[in-house]
This record gives C-alpha cells, sequence and structure tokens, in this order.
C-alpha cells in the first residue's frame, strides 16, 4: 500500500509538471536546434510569440503526448526509488543521504526517460519554421516512435540514451539534495511541516539548480536526439556521434551553444518543479500523513 501512495503522488505531480512546463520545454527545444548563422527567434519571447503565431497555441504542447503518457512510469520510478533508497541509508536524514537516493532514483528512470525524450525532442522540432497548414512528417508520438524502429530497430530507440545517463544521474542527486535543504530552510521553527509558499519555493529552486547544473549536457542530448531527417524510409544525420556533434557545434557557434535556451529553461524549472514537488509532497502528506 505505501508504494501505491508513492506512485499515485508521483503521477499528480509529474502531470501538474508537464501542464505548467512543456510550453516552455518547447521553446527550449526550439532554441536548441535555432540555426546559428540565420536563427529564426530572436529572443526567448520571440521564439515564443513565433510558435502561437505560426502553429497556434497548441504548437506549444507539440509532443506533450509522449511525456504525459509516461509520466505515470517515470515519477513512480523516481519518488518510489528514491524514498525506499533513502530509508535503507544508514543515516537518511543526512543530505548527502538525500543526494545519493536522488542520483539512484535518476539513473532507474532513464530507460523510460531516454526513449520518450526521443520522440518528444523530434516532435517538438519537427515543425519548427512551418506555416500552420504545413504537414508535419510525423502524426503524432506512436507514428514517431514506429518510424524510428522501422528505420533503425531498438538502437535507434536508444539514441541519445547515454548521455541522458550521464545527465540524470548529478541531476536527480542535486534535485533532490536541494529541495530537502531549502525545505529546512523554509520551515519555521517549531513547524511540523513547511508551508505551502516554502513548499513552491524549495521546489522551484530545486529545479533551477538541477537544470543549471548540467544544462550543457542537455543541449548536447537535445541535438543528438533531435538530429536525423526523415526521407525515404531513412535517418539522415548531421552528427555521427557526441563527439561529432560538439566538434562541428563548437566550430559553428563557439562555446556559447552550450548554454544556447538556457532562459527558457529555467524559466519552465521553476513552475515546472514548483508544483511538481508541492504536488507530491501534498499528496503524500494526506494520503500517508506519516510520511511527513
Amino acid at each position: 500500500m505505501e508504494h501505491t501512495f508513492e506512485f499515485f503522488a508521483g503521477c499528480l505531480g509529474g502531470f501538474a509538471g508537464v501542464v505548467v512546463g512543456h510550453p516552455f520545454d518547447t521553446v527550449k527545444v526550439r532554441m536548441q536546434m535555432d540555426h546559428p548563422v540565420k536563427p529564426l527567434y530572436r529572443n526567448t519571447f520571440h521564439c515564443f510569440q513565433s510558435i502561437v503565431k505560426q502553429e497556434s497555441f497548441l504548437g506549444l504542447y507539440k509532443g506533450v503526448s509522449a511525456p504525459l503518457c509516461s509520466l505515470a512510469l517515470i515519477n513512480a520510478v523516481v519518488f518510489g526509488v528514491q524514498n525506499n533508497v533513502l530509508k535503507r541509508m544508514e543515516n537518511p536524514d543526512a543530505l548527502s543521504s538525500h543526494f545519493l537516493a536522488g542520483s539512484f532514483a535518476g539513473l532507474s528512470q532513464t530507460w523510460i526517460c531516454a526513449p520518450m525524450e526521443l520522440v518528444k525532442t523530434k516532435l517538438q522540432d519537427a515543425e519548427k519554421g512551418l506555416s500552420r497548414d504545413s504537414k508535419s512528417v510525423y502524426s503524432g508520438a506512436a507514428d514517431c516512435l514506429k518510424k524510428i524502429y522501422h528505420a533503425e530497430g531498438l538502437r535507434g530507440v536508444g539514441r541519445g540514451f547515454n548521455i541522458t545517463v550521464i545527465r540524470e544521474i548529478p541531476a536527480f542527486g542535486i534535485y533532490f539534495v536541494s529541495y530537502e535543504y531549502m525545505t529546512r530552510k523554509f520551515t519555521p521553527e517549531g513547524a511540523k511541516h513547511c508551508p505551502m509558499i516554502g513548499l513552491l519555493m524549495a521546489g522551484g529552486l530545486a529545479g533551477c539548480c538541477s537544470w543549471f547544473s548540467n544544462y550543457p549536457v542537455d543541449v548536447i542530448k537535445t541535438r543528438i536526439q533531435a538530429d536525423g531527417v526523415y526521407m525515404d524510409g531513412k535517418f539522415h544525420y548531421k552528427y555521427t556521434g557526441y563527439k561529432d556533434c560538439v566538434k562541428k557545434s563548437l566550430a559553428e557557434e563557439g562555446w556559447s551553444f552550450l548554454y544556447r535556451g538556457l532562459t527558457p529553461t529555467l524559466l519552465r524549472a521553476f513552475p515546472t518543479n514548483a508544483a511538481t514537488f508541492t504536488v507530491v509532497t501534498l499528496a503524500l502528506r494526506y494520503l500517508q500523513p506519516q510520511f511527513l
């Protein structure tokens, strides 16, 4: 029953996070993949405005079906693993224990996260620069996954897996330890629980800390996963691998490419993670009172 509470709370938190943050994620991906010499977007707001104008408001939710369909599993794994690993630590109250438990949680959900983000990223980038009447190469998440699998098999579905692992392990460690540290700071002396505003602030800041710490890795991951023009049943790639991606990106744009799209990422990180952590914490608090 205890794991059921964690699963349900994770589902609610993940759903809230996707609904709040996906438009910012779409802007982030578009800016990460924008042409360095002839960019389509001048800045974050112009990118947001262009997507709405060319593709309607729903354009901001391109690829949302992939994270929505997988959020139950991802959040069940993340919060379930983190909580259970933490309980088995010699000193579960130590901040180092929260970091290690979060790192284990990040690693464990990569098997779901990597292919989900592959599909999401391809859908978000596929209609860049197209008018509302233009037809996308993919009809949806299922069609995108189907084409990837038919063209390249499981190897294609796993594109970007290794670098996702490199991103997720430290990112989730920082995510959970930041949240724990800040909820302690925002809890008034003598109070049993952190107040709502404290939960929101802690969740939002934890998300920002996590993203800022590993953002360059995410840029490379996005470019690897978005890469590939689908034609005649095959994908034609610009990059042969991670090193080639970094080499070509550096030659074309300099080191600044590693922080392209950082602004919408941080704008997304705060409300998304504020919503996710607050919903999860409150759900566990009321469904499982002994949790907090």
